[in-house]
């Protein structure tokens, strides 16, 4: 789909976390005053796309009215340093005063997504791809279910979740509509539960694993609730966010800090990535893309090394993995505590006070990434000739397991 297989992910998330205050990621990590300088760095390492977020809430001023000035110096960068964009219309923020379990929510999406499609198409290059909505099971969890984002509502997870489904559903129409080209890249996180160790077999587990984390893609390509007007077409390209956090033991308590831990590296009981990627594939076929991976700290180059490692794995096993987004690129404050930075990207701040300002480099990452480029060749090959890839090239679901047993 793009130049290169690896891609750069730009935090892009805006919103009311959990007490109440306005966030907004593209400001707090300086992107937004540096997005020049750090796509002319992303060129230099080769990483040719990227991942960015159109903040729906500064764009759409109501009544039909748009402004993108806080979108064209996004656009006239990606140009000037032949970057490719997957742009993200609702990254959790959306305009004050909408009603998301309103009928006025999916067609003022709708129109926005009109909009942007029309002004990309204008003004932008290369591949036009958009991801209408992002991660709508994670926000329809922490929206709608726990009330960590907003519109701060408990026990609604699941009307939330259809009404983001079916937003996206119209805002997929709308930018085919304003943009025949486009592509769709549908993301949401891909994450799986254990057994405890003294209760192999249950249901539960089987019920998250087998239907509850692929609710949002079953609806966007009409396997559920039909009426919502999805298709394969409308599903498109499957973007999985998949973190070392995303596998965990079922019934374990959070820590202190809210989060559950995750199943540790060596536990017997943990899927590959390959696993779980080729398990979505034979799920819907298609292409597919992992949009949001990365580690903290010491663990980033390791982490990079294995997803590179898994990637070539599902490359050679005839698997149309269209790209790996290292996610977040550069490190970012935590939504819910703004004084608290975390580091996962390529590059984090000198100083948490002037995101702007110079920033320093993660030794590890670079050298994973400067390790991993043979890749980005075997992808490009592939592309070219399906035919150097092994035996079950084309072949989906039992047909490949079949012949993996033989």
């Amino acid at each position: 789909m793009f130049r290169s297989f690896f891609l750069a992910g730009f935090e892009g998330s805006t919103g009311y976390n959990r007490h109440g205050h306005w966030f907004d990621q593209v400001v707090a990590t300086g992107h937004d005053g540096t997005v020049d300088k750090d796509y002319r760095e992303l060129a230099k390492l080769g990483l040719h796309a990227a991942r960015e977020t159109i903040r729906w809430p500064l764009v759409d001023l109501g009544k039909g009215r748009y402004d993108f000035s806080t979108v064209e110096p996004f656009v006239e960068a990606a140009r000037r340093h032949g970057i490719e964009i997957i742009w993200d219309l609702f990254h959790y923020g959306y305009p004050q005063g909408l009603d998301l379990w309103g009928e006025e929510f999916p067609k003022r999406f709708a129109d926005y997504c009109h909009a942007v499609g029309r002004y990309i198409a204008w003004h932008g290059e290369g591949t036009y791809a958009f991801t209408p909505v992002n991660e709508p099971s994670f926000m329809s969890y922490a929206g709608g279910e726990k009330g960590l984002f907003a519109p701060h509502v408990t026990g609604r997870g699941w009307d939330l979740k259809v009404a983001l489904t079916r937003a996206a559903i119209e805002g997929i129409n709308a930018l085919w509509a304003a943009c025949p080209a486009a592509r769709i890249v549908n993301v949401d996180p891909l994450c799986r539960v254990a057994c405890p160790f003294d209760c192999p077999d249950l249901e539960e587990v089987r019920d998250f694993n087998e239907r509850l984390v692929f609710q949002s893609w079953d609806m966007l390509c009409g396997r559920l609730l039909p009426e919502l007007g999805g298709s394969r077409t409308h599903l498109d390209v499957v973007g999985i966010n998949y973190y070392w956090t995303n596998q965990w033991e079922w019934g374990v308590s959070p820590r202190e800090d809210g989060v559950i831990p995750p199943l540790a590296d060596d536990d017997p009981r943990r899927w590959s990535l390959s696993a779980l990627v080729r398990s979505v594939w034979e799920r819907y076929g298609g292409e597919v893309m992992i949009t949001e991976t990365s580690h903290i700290g010491d663990s980033r180059g390791r982490w990079l090394r294995e997803v590179a490692d898994e990637a070539e794995m599902l490359l050679r096993d005839g698997v149309p993995i269209r790209g790996v987004c290292l996610y977040p690129i550069l490190g970012m404050p935590e939504w819910h505590d703004p004084d608290i930075w975390t580091p996962m990207g390529l590059w984090d701040p000198v100083c948490h006070h002037d995101p702007c300002g110079e920033r320093l480099i993660c030794g590890p990452m670079l050298e994973a990434l400067q390790s991993v480029r043979h890749v980005d060749d075997l992808h490009q090959v592939v592309l070219a000739s399906p035919s150097m890839v092994g035996p079950m090239a084309t072949r989906r679901g039992p047909e490949r397991r079949q012949m993996a047993a033989e």
